[in-house]
C-alpha cells in the first residue's frame, strides 16, 4: 500500500486554504451571538485556513498576512488578546513590503488586542499608525472599510 494519497495535495491546500478562510469569515460576520462552540468553529476554520495556505506552493506574503489577520481578528473576537497580538504582528511581519492596505489591517488588529488588553497608549499608536495608512489606500472601498473598522476601536 503507498503513502501517496489519491488526490493532489496543492489542490487540496488550495480548497482548504479558501473554504476555510470563508467559513471563518461567515462566523466573523455573523449578526446574532454567536456560541461558545460557533466561536471554537470560528477559531478552527481560520487556523485551518492559515496552515493550508502557509503549506501551498503558490503562496505569496499577500495570503499569509492576510491569514495572520483574520486569526487575529477571530482571538479578538473570542476576547483573547494575547494570542490575537500575536498573531497581528505576525500579518505584520509579512504586510512589511505590501501595499498599504495589509500593514493598515495588521495595525487595526494590534490596536483591537491593545484595547482588550487595556493598554490604551499601545493601543493609540498602532491606531495612529492604521490611520496615516488610510490616505495610501488607493481604493475608496478599501479605504471605507478600514475607516469603519477603526471607528470601532475605542
Amino acid at each position: 500500500m503507498s503513502d501517496m494519497p489519491s488526490f493532489d495535495i496543492n489542490e487540496a491546500h488550495a480548497y482548504f486554504s479558501t473554504e476555510s478562510f470563508k467559513a471563518a469569515w461567515a462566523y466573523i460576520e455573523q449578526t446574532s451571538q454567536r456560541s461558545p462552540d460557533e466561536d471554537l468553529a470560528m477559531l478552527h476554520s481560520a487556523i485551518v485556513s492559515l496552515w493550508h495556505w502557509s503549506q501551498r506552493s503558490d503562496v505569496r506574503a499577500e495570503n499569509l498576512a492576510l491569514a495572520n489577520w483574520q486569526v487575529s481578528r477571530v482571538y479578538n473576537l473570542i476576547r483573547q488578546p494575547n494570542n490575537a497580538r500575536t498573531y497581528g504582528l505576525l500579518a505584520l511581519k509579512y504586510a512589511e513590503y505590501l501595499e498599504p492596505t495589509y500593514k493598515a489591517y495588521a495595525y487595526e488588529t494590534l490596536a483591537r488586542a491593545e484595547m482588550l488588553s487595556g493598554n490604551r497608549v499601545i493601543m493609540m499608536v498602532y491606531l495612529d499608525k492604521a490611520q496615516a495608512m488610510v490616505k495610501l489606500i488607493k481604493t475608496e472601498e478599501d479605504r471605507s472599510l478600514l475607516i469603519k473598522d477603526l471607528e470601532s476601536i475605542r
